[in-house]
């Protein structure tokens, strides 16, 4: 009889990694991209899983948790960045570290032209706004970026975003 290991999907690396780094707090707005980071956060006794109206809500959220000594990431598509620039802007100010995973829309394989604009304009805002960005490509690439990022914003109190591209999460045809 012979026992196989599965190998873990990126998504779940990616959760691991998080965990693995002190987040306990997941905000978001759903998202199928983001939907294996949403179940595991909604199944895990030890974090809080926050579903949101707006992304922009995710911002302030991150900042109380960060007063309580809590790290959390905000969760959101590439269109959402664009609900969320005034409150971006402020994260610099007010000196707290910042997390995010966006799913990029707009990009490999898009199928809704409605998509282009903010997907094309979601990394030059959040770059406006003095946010670091590190784009993943490849399954490979989630791991060492996911540590690195979580590091830089809560070890250097940074703002930072995680971008997943299509090429790694898939094309939608909506």
């Amino acid at each position: 009889m012979s026992s196989e290991t599965k190998t873990p999907l990126w998504q779940d690396q990616l959760y691991e990694s998080l965990r693995r780094n002190g987040v306990t707090l997941f905000a978001y707005v759903p998202d199928a991209g983001h939907a294996t980071l949403i179940e595991h956060s909604a199944q895990d006794p030890e974090v809080i899983s926050v579903p949101l109206t707006t992304e922009e809500e995710g911002v302030g959220l991150l900042a109380g948790a960060h007063l309580g000594d809590k790290r959390g990431v905000l969760l959101m598509q590439s269109s959402g960045v664009g609900n969320c620039i005034n409150m971006l802007s402020l994260i610099a100010i007010g000196r707290f570290p910042f997390l995010t995973i966006v799913s990029m829309r707009g990009d490999f394989g898009e199928q809704n032209p409605w998509q282009f604009p903010m997907g094309q304009g979601a990394r030059p805002c959040l770059e406006a706004m003095g946010t670091h960005c590190y784009r993943i490509e490849t399954a490979s690439e989630v791991v060492p970026t996911s540590d690195a990022a979580t590091a830089m914003a809560f070890r250097s109190d940074q703002s930072v975003a995680i971008l997943l591209s299509q090429r790694l999460i898939g094309a939608k045809n909506f």
